[in-house]
């Protein structure tokens, strides 16, 4: 009879390359003979199983105990507000066609920020979703429009996880209050709180959102009066105004020069709210906060220029009017051909 002690075991990777690896432990076997008998020989095979053990690895209790290589969170967006701090001049875009693959297109293009307008675009929520995921994969941060000062707007916009809300119509200071309250956990605010299972927090993973998202968030409030530009310094102090976005359409309109935003007098009023607002910075004044100048650009008022003039955020175009003019054209290129053609022809 012939016995083999022993074979060869196969080595197990000691490393696991599931998600969540869980605990592997082999069972018990006992040892198992094997008797082969014909007329002639009999022969008996004695097998041996070596017991393993593999690295045990315990499921996390919580997200914020995952190790990096099994983390579930999409690297972070540089933040908008950092960015602002350390002194960059940012330039966006308006999207006002809530279409998802222009947006994708304006974040590869190299956009700094793009703001998804629920105001004058005729998407709600449900169609800023898409475009805030397809900014997302491009790593460009978004800023949502509301179309107006209300906590319900404030409170599911908040909830889809943009970098920034830009609040329409602030007239004075309690406006800006009020604007400031919809985007606070109480008892600062009055936002609604469904942290647990929100986008923003990426649906409860990220178990650290409500010590960041306050912070992180940017405020803009848009000046678009006379009224509003008369209460500048005091829309400026209120705690939590982040940035002053200027309205030149409609402070116009208010002025009553609705189709002709470039006149003087309106050209005017704009230049005294920027300097104030740049004037209120430079002098480090004591203040609950210090806003940041932003604008959109205007055909007699280009990106540059406002550059120049000191304004921290630019949005140089909207994105149908840029598809407009491209349009436009194109088919005038396509007439113009058209007509040249036809008189050689005779």
């Amino acid at each position: 009879m012939s016995t083999i002690s022993s074979l060869p075991s196969m080595e197990l990777p000691t490393k696991s390359t599931s998600i969540f690896p869980i605990s592997l432990r082999t069972p018990n076997i006992p040892n198992i003979t094997f008797s082969v008998r014909n007329s002639q020989i009999a022969k008996s095979i004695f097998i041996s199983y070596t017991r393993r053990r593999f690295p045990t690895v315990r499921k996390p209790t919580s997200s914020s105990s995952l190790p990096d290589a099994f983390s579930p969170f999409v690297p972070k967006i540089r933040s908008l507000k950092s960015r602002l701090a350390a002194g960059e001049i940012l330039y966006g875009l308006f999207l006002l066609s809530s279409s998802p693959t222009l947006a994708e297109i304006a974040g590869l293009a190299g956009y700094d920020y793009v703001v998804v307008d629920m105001e004058h675009g005729p998407g709600g929520i449900s169609d800023a979703l898409p475009c805030l995921r397809a900014l997302a994969s491009t790593g460009t941060a978004a800023v949502l429009r509301l179309p107006e000062t209300s906590a319900s707007w404030a409170k599911k916009a908040l909830d889809l996880g943009p970098q920034g809300l830009m609040f329409p119509m602030i007239e004075d200071a309690t406006a800006a209050e009020l604007a400031i309250s919809f985007c606070r956990f109480p008892p600062r605010g009055i936002r609604g709180s469904a942290h647990t299972v929100i986008r923003a927090s990426a649906y409860g993973i990220n178990d650290s959102y409500l010590t960041s998202c306050e912070e992180d968030l940017l405020i803009m409030c848009q000046i678009e009066s006379v009224t509003a530009a008369s209460n500048i310094v005091a829309i400026a102090a209120v705690d939590g105004v982040d940035c002053l976005q200027m309205g030149p359409l409609d402070l116009s309109a208010s002025m009553g020069y609705l189709w002709d935003p470039g006149n003087r007098k309106v050209t005017a009023m704009l230049r005294e709210v920027e300097r104030t607002v740049l004037a209120l910075r430079k002098a480090g004044k004591e203040m609950a906060s210090t806003p940041y100048l932003s604008g959109f650009a205007m055909p007699f008022d280009p990106p540059g220029d406002m550059k120049m003039r000191g304004y921290h955020m630019v949005a140089g175009a909207v994105d149908v009017g840029m598809f407009r003019k491209a349009a436009v054209e194109d088919v005038m290129r396509f007439r113009l051909t058209e007509a040249e053609i036809g008189q050689e022809d005779g």
